[in-house]
Order: structure tokens, then C-alpha cells, then sequence
């Protein structure tokens, strides 16, 4: 009797930039193929690509701009649903646009309609729940955040 390869289970993973203007307003997208808001970011290539590769490519291919610094500011596990995978969030702070720099975004048109910088509450209503979450909880310090479904973890200090 032949036996089934081993396979390996797979856990999808993705990489997001908060990306601020020099008035502390967030830039949000709002992409072509789903509705509502988002930030920049997208899934990590299968060839190795780091969560820092992906935020860093993503950030560059959605808004043309080069990111150079940032800091892990949130780890978020979703668990898999009817019809969604989960997997792993990557969340990184990307830091200030200066006012040449937030000039020059230009979105990648096919992925993105239209992109604008809003005051972080009104960004906060206009993310989807999971981001919003992500969002919410990646702003309140300076340390990285760690959570499952957009929620904080009884007996994980943050």
C-alpha cells in the first residue's frame, strides 16, 4: 500500500504598514477587488519572503513609496472560518511621510481606486473590524502587541 505524502500544514500570512502624514494622519486605501478601507499591505510570497519584505513591497507596489524604517508594532493570529484560511497578521509602524514624500504616493490603479490621509478616529470607522482592532491595538504604546482575532490574549503581556 502506497503512502500519502506528508504534507505540511499551511497557515496564509500577511504584512501591513501604518504610514502617517506629518499632521499624524493615517493613510488609508481603498482597494478595486473588496469593498471598504484598508492600509497598505498585502500576503507574504511563498519564496521565503520575510514579514518585513512583504510590508516593504507591498508599501511599495500600492503607493509608490520606499520604506525604510518601522517597528513591528502587532502580531495578530485569525483562526480559520467557514471559508477563510486565518493565518497571521504582521502589523508595522512605517512612521511619518514628510509633506514631499506624502505629494508623491502614487497608487497602483488596478489594486487601489483612490487612498487619502484621515485623522486616525475617522480611519478607525471606516477599517474593517479585524483591522480596525489591529489598528487600534498596534497604536496604544510602544510595544509590540500580540493578538488572536483582533483581540488581546488573557496572560500575554503586552
Amino acid at each position: 500500500m502506497e503512502q500519502a505524502p506528508y504534507e505540511i500544514p499551511r497557515i496564509p500570512a500577511s504584512a501591513g504598514a501604518l504610514v502617517f502624514d506629518a499632521a499624524g494622519r493615517l493613510l488609508i486605501l481603498r482597494p478595486t477587488y473588496k469593498a471598504g478601507w484598508t492600509i497598505p499591505g498585502g500576503q507574504m510570497e511563498a519564496d521565503g519572503e520575510t514579514p518585513w519584505e512583504a510590508c516593504r513591497r507591498e508599501a511599495r507596489e500600492e503607493i509608490g513609496v520606499e520604506i525604510d524604517t518601522g517597528r513591528l508594532a502587532c502580531v495578530d493570529f485569525l483562526r480559520p472560518r467557514e471559508g477563510r484560511p486565518g493565518g497571521v497578521r504582521f502589523l508595522f509602524d512605517c512612521g511619518v511621510l514628510d509633506a514631499e514624500e506624502s505629494g508623491q504616493v502614487e497608487v497602483q490603479v488596478e489594486e487601489i481606486a483612490e487612498f487619502c490621509f484621515v485623522p486616525v478616529a475617522e480611519a478607525l470607522e471606516l477599517l474593517s473590524g479585524p483591522l480596525r482592532r489591529r489598528v487600534r491595538a498596534a497604536l496604544r504604546g510602544r510595544r509590540c502587541q500580540y493578538l488572536e482575532d483582533g483581540r488581546p490574549v488573557g496572560g500575554v503581556r503586552n
